[in-house]
């Protein structure tokens, strides 16, 4: 009878704790260990999403169904806590369609006692789970899906993508002054209906708000992504995420992160002499982007999606600039991708007959009906 009644209880605090999880306006709240236990099945490997350098992502099963990602951060005795206390004062307050949405977090601490060495000789030493979790997004991560321009996913939902990621870090940079220091397209993942949203924030710095760069000795990241003035010399400023972004940006539109001067060994820097000859390549690269989607894309698609394809190379081009003040900030890409969006939206409209709403250079919140993209809104 007592065991019925406890059996009770828990069912109903668990659906106290997924109703708390079901309010889109609550704040993330600290989540007993026994629940996400619960709806983990103890951490089954069977319901293991994925694992990185810092934790294993389980998928939760709330009672009605409805599932979270639960994030079970690794071994933190050797994990300064100060790590984790961070990661989830940085996500607290975030809020945006292409950042993934934080719901709660847990931290649990207790001791236990440990018989070293199977002798009878005991001592007591401190276990703790730290656990973050967020909403689960069913797609899985962008590079799952970047794949050479002759195949894979269409042109028009490549360019959504980068839309929405540039949306994403601009919200991250002005709004939440953090910069996030590992994007890849491993930390972007793709909800049902192919929405970019960013994740994984364990490497973040934040900012105050008139600081514009800090200096740190231990950089982390992802060869490949990290900047050059962050790799060499630990700088960190939002122009080391716009690199980042700029090499995600040519993955889209090639499949590959292969640009030119991208094999320089320690991003060595090339004399003023050879400027001329760096410009060729990088014009030659953008030229040769142009002629392979040429290729594939049939000719009643217009010259409009090329010259998308056009501003994206040339914005991915000047993200991976050597010097960080060269690289572009998310307001100017942001602007830049709208105009050429809304000469899109004005073509569509001349050609069905319908006065265009829209000009190039003019801004709208009105879409149109039968155009499912929206103009990228900033602060």
């Amino acid at each position: 009878m007592e065991s019925h009644t406890q059996v009770g209880a828990l069912l109903e605090e668990n659906d106290t704790w997924e109703k708390k999880l079901q309010d889109p306006s609550a704040t993330p709240m600290c989540l007993p260990f026994e629940f996400l236990t619960e709806i983990t099945c103890n951490f089954s490997s069977e319901r293991e999403l994925g694992r990185g350098g810092y934790g294993v992502v389980y998928k939760g099963v709330l009672p009605s169904g409805k599932t979270i990602a639960v994030k079970r951060l690794f071994d933190l005795h050797r994990l300064e806590d100060e790590k984790f206390q961070k990661e989830v004062s940085y996500l607290m307050g975030i809020k945006h369609t292409n950042v993934v949405l934080f719901v709660g977090y847990c931290a649990k601490s207790s001791w236990e006692a440990i018989d070293l060495q199977g002798g009878g000789s005991y001592i007591f030493a401190e276990t703790r789970e730290r656990l973050l979790c967020f909403e689960h997004v069913c797609n899985k991560s962008l590079d799952k899906y970047i794949s050479d321009e002759s195949s894979g996913l269409e042109w028009e939902m490549r360019y959504e993508i980068v839309r929405g990621i540039c949306a994403g870090l601009h919200y991250l940079h002005e709004e939440c002054h953090i910069v996030h220091l590992d994007l890849k397209p491993e930390n972007i993942l793709m909800d049902a209906t192919m929405v970019p949203k960013i994740a994984d924030f364990g490497l973040s710095k934040i900012f105050g708000d008139k600081q514009t760069r800090i200096i740190t000795v231990n950089r982390p990241g992802t060869h490949g992504y990290m900047a050059p003035e962050y790799l060499i010399q630990g700088v960190v400023s939002i122009k080391a995420d716009i690199y980042s972004l700029g090499v995600i940006i040519i993955e889209i539109l090639t499949g590959y992160r292969n640009y030119p001067l991208s094999s320089l060994p320690h991003f060595q820097q090339l004399s003023e002499d050879n400027s001329r000859q760096i410009t060729a390549s990088f014009q030659y690269f953008k030229e040769n982007i142009l002629e392979t989607w040429r290729k594939r894309l049939q000719k009643s698609q217009g010259d409009t999606i090329l010259e998308q394809i056009r501003v994206c190379a040339e914005l991915g081009i000047q993200c991976v600039e050597f010097n960080p003040e060269n690289r572009p900030v998310t307001r100017h890409m942001i602007n830049r991708l709208d105009e050429v969006n809304i000469m899109d939206i004005s073509i569509k409209s001349s050609e069905s007959s319908t006065p265009p709403v829209l000009q190039v250079g003019e801004a709208s919140d009105t879409v149109q009906q039968g155009d499912t993209r929206s103009k990228v809104t900033l602060p």
